[in-house]
């Protein structure tokens, strides 16, 4: 450092006003804590709302999910992706399994081939009601992590089991749009 820098630096240095220690008053808020700490301490806040670790919007991690249990569901419905019957045909060549989740009057009317008949409702009367044990039978036939394709009549069936599956874990999760119907239209491959 030269000379002068020395001389401009201890100048400006010299003509910041010092407080005694006897003028400087707490902020109660703050407790006892500095202005310094309590810049830091707000400025870290600031950070950790930005990058969402802030109390509004925290991202939980495994020792939070390990102290509230494991049945942590997810704050936003999970959506499932829902593709053409022409590629859920391909996926299914592919090596995708079908799930068909009609009820079984309907899949024994028809169904692609190789699908697997797990109802998502059932008829009661005029209407129909859900199958309370439709992930659970989804189980004894497929894991978690199998590459499934979902389908029904129309396709809101299909919709509505696909999101309760990813709901429930299952990773490989595709609906098909359109359903059997639209299979069948399509000219693609079934059985009886």
């Amino acid at each position: 450092m030269t000379m002068a820098t020395q001389i401009a630096v201890s100048s400006l240095i010299s003509s910041v006003p010092r407080l005694s220690p006897s003028k400087c008053v707490p902020n109660p808020r703050f407790g006892l804590r500095s202005s310094i700490s309590t810049t830091k301490a707000q400025l870290s806040n600031q950070r950790s709302r930005r990058n969402g670790n802030g109390i509004g919007n925290r991202k939980l991690n495994f020792s939070w999910m390990a102290t509230v249990g494991e049945n942590v569901k997810p704050a936003t419905p999970v959506t499932p992706t829902s593709v053409p019957v022409r590629v859920a045909h391909e996926l299914h060549q592919a090596g995708h399994r079908y799930l068909d989740v009609r009820t079984p009057e309907e899949f024994s009317a028809g169904h692609a081939v190789g699908a697997i008949n797990v109802p998502f409702m059932f008829r009661l009367g005029s209407g129909m009601t859900k199958n309370p044990n439709f992930v659970e039978e989804v189980l004894s036939h497929f894991g978690k992590d199998d590459e499934i394709i979902v389908g029904c009549q129309l396709g809101k069936r299909s919709l509505m089991a696909a999101t309760d599956l990813l709901s429930a874990g299952f990773t490989g999760v595709t609906d098909i749009a359109g359903g059997y119907a639209a299979w069948n239209k399509n000219g693609l491959p079934i059985e009886s």
